[in-house]
Parts: structure tokens; sequence; C-alpha cells
């Protein structure tokens, strides 16, 4: 059996403020889990720049096919520089956790996170419990609330009810 490798990297610099301050951030920005997952897509980005360093001095068909490959899952890039500049935060945005969020089927990003991870969010007819899923663009189209779910789980409060009379024993 072929041994699975980490994804990601972990900082050389451990304690480097300025890093920790983007971190904590960016965890509010997209509501994730921990910090790996920003590593992790800091490692996708990565992967993507080497990419298109390895294609400077490629033919024009191979380029156009990286292009519509990354236009297909919705980063918006026409030449090796659009691509050289992209950052985590574009990656980070085409999740389906902030898609979801961004299309106001859920109220915050964490409940977005809790739907999908409950299977609540149906994507193209089938149910995705990732919040990592880099929605392609043609499926943004297609996401929505499974059929009997509740968007809003919070109790409702009755403004009907009576006041109770309280005797005196005396």
């Amino acid at each position: 059996m072929k041994r699975k490798h980490k994804l990601y990297s972990k900082p050389k610099r451990s304690y480097d403020k300025k890093r920790i301050e983007e971190e904590k951030i960016i965890l509010e920005q997209f509501g994730l889990k921990n910090k790996k997952e920003i590593w992790r897509a800091q490692a996708k980005v990565d992967v993507i720049r080497e990419q298109a360093k390895n294609l400077i001095s490629a033919p024009e068909e191979e380029k156009e096919a990286f292009f519509k490959r990354l236009r297909k899952i919705g980063l918006n890039v026409n030449s090796i520089a659009d691509v050289l500049s992209l950052t985590k935060e574009d990656y980070m945005s085409r999740r389906l956790q902030t898609v979801v969020f961004s299309k106001k089927i859920a109220p915050t990003i964490k409940s977005a996170r809790q739907f999908i991870t409950h299977k609540k969010i149906r994507v193209s007819e089938g149910i995705i419990n990732s919040p990592s899923y880099i929605v392609p663009v043609e499926l943004e189209d297609k996401i929505y609330l499974k059929q009997g779910a509740r968007q809003n789980k919070a109790p409702k409060i009755e403004e009907n009810i009576p006041e109770m009379e309280v005797e005196d024993g005396e």
C-alpha cells in the first residue's frame, strides 16, 4: 500500500507574530477549523504557481489549456502573471463553505460549515460533506439546501404567552 504524504508543510518560523496575526484573520474570515487548512490552501497555490512557471516557455496551446482548467474552478486568470499573483485567499474563496455562505444559504460562515458536515447541502443532486471541496463554476448555481433541512434552528419565542397571576397567601 502506498503511503499518503502530507498535503501541506508547516511554516519555517513557528512563532512569527505577523504570520500568526494574518492567519487569525483568515481563520475568522473563512470560518476554518484550524491552521492546517490555511497551509493546505497555500500548498495548492504553490503547486499552481510552480506549474505556471514551468509553462512560461511552453506553447500557447498548453498555456491556454492550463488557464482554462483554472477558470473552470473559478480562478480569474488570463496570463502567467495572473497565475503567479494568485493568493491563498483567492483559492479559499472557491471552497464549498465560502460559496454556501456567499449565496446566503447559511446565515454565518460557521453555520455553512456545519450544514455541509451534517450533509444538509446538495451540489448537483449529490451530497458533499467536505467544506474544503473546490466548487467548479458550472456547479455554483446548483448548490442548495437539502429538502426538509431547517435553515434557522434557533428556538422560536412565543409572544402570546399569558402572564400568570400571583396570589398572596395572606
